[in-house]
């Protein structure tokens, strides 16, 4: 059976406001971030796609959104193997002190993870659930780091086809012959969410 998964970023949180480096540790949505998914959720509406199964990461901040995204309409797992990049020591800290992008294994000196290590956490945990879920449509709520590390796992590809994933971004992948394929990539039109 063909499956199609939607692999999507959680909507913002406090830290995200705040600007603070956001991997193991985590922090509540924002107001916005609750605006964010509601508004994601007429991705699925609009294509009339009927969701047949959920997974998110074991953070509060992904679990929220996923119910908002389905209204609590759908029972799901969470598993910690969809959790963010573990940045080590640099968790909490202002965003300032990040390197320069590729980061490659610059956390795993700080006691985080390197970036192939979360790409191939986040493959082996997507194709081990989308081998045993139910119908057609998997969401799955993880985060943004994580969501690249993924793309770049399954694609070999270095560079995402945007240069930032915003809050409930929803990547596309088919699923075939225990094989994913990246279909597409949908950024949310937040411009009608500002100043309410």
């Amino acid at each position: 059976m063909t499956k199609t998964l939607y692999l999507m970023r959680h909507g913002q949180t406090l830290f995200n406001q705040l600007h603070k480096i956001q991997g193991a540790c985590d922090s509540p949505l924002t107001d916005l971030g609750i605006k964010q998914a509601q508004l994601a959720r007429t991705y699925f509406d609009t294509r009339k796609i009927q969701l047949t199964a959920a997974f998110c990461s074991t953070s509060e901040r992904a679990s929220d959104t996923l119910e908002t995204v389905t209204n609590n309409s759908l029972s799901y797992t969470r598993l910690k193997g969809l959790k963010e990049w573990n940045f080590g020591l640099f968790e909490g800290q202002d965003e300032a002190l990040n390197p320069p992008l590729p980061y490659g294994d610059f956390f795993k000196s700080f006691g985080g993870e390197g970036q192939s290590e979360v790409g191939l956490r986040m493959e082996a945990t997507i194709l081990d659930l989308l081998a045993t879920a139910a119908g057609e449509n998997v969401l799955v709520v993880s985060h943004g780091a994580a969501c690249a590390c993924f793309y770049r796992q399954v694609t070999g590809q270095s560079h995402l086809p945007v240069k930032g994933i915003k809050n409930c971004s929803i990547f596309k992948y088919e699923y075939k012959n225990g094989k994913l394929t990246y279909q597409d990539l949908w950024q949310p039109d937040f411009s009608q969410l500002d100043n309410k």
